[in-house]
């Protein structure tokens, strides 16, 4: 995948798609609460209602209550084919006529019409009706049934029944029926001062999913089928959402306080929903600023910069064919990008210009090649005109002469001849050996030496010249100055995992200042190996530069004590 297409899909994932799921869940999040507040608005005003209702119905009941324990009804019922008189008639009106909701009634004995008011309802039909198995059932207690259950509303009549069975006030036998007719009123008012939102319904349903009464008034007496009206339903929430006359709602119920009915508020989801709709909207807006904000990233500032580092892959490819052609930008912003051009392009010339010094170096190595080669001579014609001289010694029978020039030519052939750089210790020893040799022939026996070297250290790698100079600074410095027989010790031993080279001579020793103010002079005025390039601090700045900061030389000594150095070196295996 392109790099372009891999930041403007990163920036998908980190901006667009974090927006999205934040707007679904804050929606989510919303709507729910929604639901949640509407159920519980809901739930008390269905609790509010329920406590009108049962106010209203027991205020029916306790006219009821009263009336059917007057004498005016008892006698009545109790005279078998008792026909009522005027004023018995005007006497049960009073008792039951008190009440502005109660339009009709009818008292009925055991088998008979006793008396109706404005309720023509024979015995017969009487028995007819929907609510009479429960009157009987009762036991005297009022039994209601609302205009949707009892058929009044679909005959164009709705009224509110009450409806019990009268028992005898001292034996508790059963002697007569009151059926007392309400007006719809009663509900309605209960109903209409229920709180509720726009559109929103309140239902009074009984137990087999008609509708008793409604708010709105409609589809009184028509069958529901509630989930909660059923016995098996055990959800522990008062609320759930479903479809009710075709349209999807939230549904809020709470059983009422007449056992056979059940209240429900019927809510329409897009009325909760249109209070999140502001969220959603601003979640969708949200997430097109966001994606369009992705694409004009993309375009002013993602393809700028891919198109840089384009032209750098395409500059470091045309480096590794060997061209070295500056990048160029048509437009330049000042940022990074450029940066990484500039600095392309200045690596680029830095890079034309050391192969350029490498092709001229090569050209002058070559050419010190030839000149040494043909140098190359020297050597060899010093070396055979020592075998001559050496020769012409043995023939005079002069062998100091001859033994001069042996160790002269060891010596030359070790400090000239080899080029490796590094040499075993026993070679490195072997040259200071011959470089005494010819010294005792200068200051003949004024100095005696002893080289101690083990057998496992012989072949132990070490920098070649590192401890003739040491020796010669013994000699110079120590040895020439004394009137006594002068000694010197050279030896080697293992340190841990490093090998220490001891040079000790009995010389006069010196101080701490003439040290320093041999080691400065050395340095700033290198003449005297001018031909060797060699001496004292020479010696420790090699070693530091070659095996680093540990090794090196360390200088002990004292007036009158004579002085030792140590020179610490790796131990390095051929």
């Amino acid at each position: 995948m392109k790099l372009r297409r891999k930041i403007l899909f990163a920036i998908i994932l980190l901006v667009f798609i974090p927006v999205i799921v934040m707007g679904i869940v804050t929606y989510v999040n919303f709507s729910n609460a929604m639901e949640k507040k509407s159920s519980s608005f809901y739930w008390i005003s269905l609790l509010e209602t329920d406590r009108k209702l049962k106010f209203a119905l027991s205020e029916i009941s306790s006219i009821t209550n009263s009336a059917i324990t007057q004498p005016a009804i008892q006698q009545s019922l109790k005279q078998p084919n008792f026909v009522l008189t005027y004023d018995r008639k005007q006497e049960i009106n009073n008792l039951l006529i008190n009440h502005p909701m109660i339009t009709s009634f009818s008292l009925y004995g055991k088998d008979r019409l006793l008396y109706q008011y404005n309720a023509p309802m024979s015995f017969a039909d009487m028995r007819k009706q929907v609510w009479y198995g429960a009157m009987e059932g009762a036991e005297g207690r009022p039994v209601w049934s609302g205009p949707g259950e009892n058929g009044s509303e679909a005959a164009g009549n709705p009224v509110l029944v009450q409806a019990r069975v009268i028992k005898d006030y001292y034996s508790l036998e059963d002697i007569g029926y009151l059926v007392v007719y309400v007006k719809p009123d009663l509900l309605d008012q209960i109903f209409w001062e229920a709180a509720t939102l726009k559109k929103g319904d309140i239902l009074l349903v009984n137990k087999q999913g008609n509708i008793v009464f409604n708010k709105s008034g409609e589809h009184i007496g028509q069958r529901t089928e509630f989930p909660f009206l059923q016995a098996d339903y055990t959800k522990s929430q008062d609320y759930y959402i479903d479809n009710y006359q075709g349209e999807k709602s939230l549904i809020t119920f709470l059983p009422s306080h007449n056992s056979d009915w059940y209240l429900a508020a019927i809510t329409p989801m897009n009325l909760i929903s249109s209070e999140s709709d502001s969220i959603r909207n601003l979640a969708i807006i949200l997430g097109t600023v966001s994606l369009l904000s992705a694409f004009l990233f993309d375009r002013y500032f993602v393809r700028r910069l891919v198109r840089s580092i384009n032209s750098a892959v395409n500059g470091m490819k045309r480096v590794k064919q060997g061209i070295f052609m500056p990048i160029t930008t048509p437009l330049r912003s000042d940022d990074e990008s450029d940066l990484l051009i500039d600095g392309f392009n200045r690596m680029s010339s830095q890079i034309s210009e050391l192969i350029q010094q490498v092709q001229t170096e090569q050209g002058r190595k070559k050419e010190a090649e030839m000149q040494a080669l043909m140098a190359q001579i020297n050597p060899h014609f010093i070396y055979n005109s020592l075998e001559s001289i050496n020769s012409m010694a043995v023939l005079a029978g002069n062998r100091d002469i001859s033994k001069m020039v042996v160790s002269l030519g060891k010596l030359l052939r070790i400090s000239i001849s080899q080029n490796q750089e590094l040499i075993p210790l026993q070679m490195e020893l072997e040259h200071v050996r011959h470089y005494l040799d010819i010294q005792k022939f200068r200051f003949e026996d004024k100095f005696s030496y002893r080289i101690d070297l083990p057998d496992t250290l012989r072949q132990v790698m070490t920098q070649k010249l590192i401890v003739q100079p040491i020796v010669e600074n013994a000699l110079y410095h120590a040895i020439e100055q004394m009137e006594e027989h002068g000694e010197i010790t050279i030896s080697a031993q293992r340190s841990s995992k490093d090998i220490i080279i001891i040079v000790k001579d009995n010389g006069p020793g010196f101080d701490l200042s003439t040290l320093m103010s041999l080691w400065d002079t050395e340095h700033s005025n290198p003449k005297k190996y001018a031909d060797s390039g060699v001496g004292l601090r020479n010696v420790h700045e090699r070693l530091n530069i070659r095996f680093g900061h540990p090794y090196g030389i360390m200088v002990c000594s004292s007036p009158g004590f004579g002085s030792t150095i140590c020179i610490r070196i790796p131990t390095i295996q051929p």
